[in-house]
């Protein structure tokens, strides 16, 4: 092997993709109700059958937003000096998002408003962050949705409430700086919820349709090039017909991709298994979800693989998420 470097590092990115380490397990972030209570936390050993951490327990109490201070969709990333870093949607409109940052989900910084839509005086909203750490520029790449009235008049009133969404996005490598705001992804229609994929087959991109008129709700995705895009074309819808669906988060599990989505006008979690980024089964029926048919149940969040240390310290930790002093 060590005739061949490039061979090696060739097998060791290909490896960092598609599998985790051995002593790794899944770790979902998530919410429930309407964001009130902040950060829960779910883990898995297959990415198939779930179990609440600290019995569904909030392991941060939401403290920002000009409006209501809640803790909707959180997504998190960890970066290459193992802290991790959290957004989420701190109002149904704001301007900003919420962020704060962990070694350990128990002790965090103190949370901080990331205004990110402030220089567009009539934006409505910031739904959704997503964060991921770009290897190529050493920096965090952060974008969510906004709608930003008559910016886009051809898909004017195109979803519900009069919101029509693109996708916006800055990044920052030291979470105090961040690049002026840009339009990220605008694909012709109102879009939501986007998020990556990384497999052996390269980098995909997934994402909502937001259409209500005519009715779409369902999840696409296409190919990128890098976390900053070119993005391919989008495929046809890979959701059941007729569900509406938000929130997707994927993984690679056992050598295929498994994309989970929130089934939200029935209530559910759903999830969809590929081999080979083109053909979807349906496989929501393995997944055991706890809290499902209660007002506790799972909402929009992510999925990251961890190490089974974090996990198991979680478990006999105090659940209430504590400043840094």
């Amino acid at each position: 092997m060590n005739r061949f470097p490039w061979i090696a590092a060739c097998l060791l990115s290909l490896f960092s993709l598609s599998a985790r380490a051995a002593s790794d397990v899944f770790l979902f972030t998530y919410f429930i109700g309407n964001g009130e209570d902040g950060l829960h936390l779910l883990w898995s050993e297959d990415g198939f059958k779930w179990e609440p951490i600290q019995a569904g327990h909030s392991f941060l109490t939401p403290e920002i937003g000009s409006k209501e201070k809640l803790m909707r969709d959180p997504c998190v990333a960890r970066g290459p000096d193992g802290t991790y870093h959290l957004v989420w949607t701190s109002g149904w409109n704001e301007q900003g998002i919420g962020y704060a940052s962990t070694r350990d989900f128990v002790t965090w910084s103190a949370q901080r408003e990331i205004p990110v839509m402030a220089h567009e005086p009539t934006a409505r909203n910031s739904w959704a962050p997503e964060v991921v750490y770009d290897d190529a520029a050493k920096a965090f790449l952060i974008f969510w949705a906004t709608t930003i009235p008559d910016r886009f008049p051809a898909t004017a009133g195109s979803s519900e409430s009069g919101y029509d969404h693109r996708m916006y996005a800055t990044t920052t490598k030291d979470w105090q700086t961040f690049t002026p705001t840009r339009l990220f992804y605008d694909p012709g229609f109102s879009v939501i919820d986007a998020t990556f994929l990384r497999a052996p087959e390269g980098l995909r991109w997934i994402v909502k349709d937001e259409t209500v008129n005519p009715p779409k709700k369902h999840l696409r995705i296409a190919r990128a090039e890098t976390v900053q895009g070119p993005f391919g074309e989008l495929s046809a819808p890979i959701t059941p017909p007729g569900l509406w669906v938000e929130g997707p988060t994927a993984v690679m599990v056992d050598g295929a991709a498994v994309i989970y989505y929130d089934a939200y006008r029935t209530k559910h979690y759903g999830a969809l298994r590929s081999a080979d980024l083109a053909h979807w089964e349906d496989v929501s029926d393995r997944l055991v979800m706890p809290f499902e048919g209660t007002k506790e149940r799972v909402r929009h969040g992510t999925i990251i693989s961890v190490p089974r240390e974090l996990v198991d310290h979680l478990n006999s930790a105090p659940a209430a998420g504590v400043r840094n002093p």
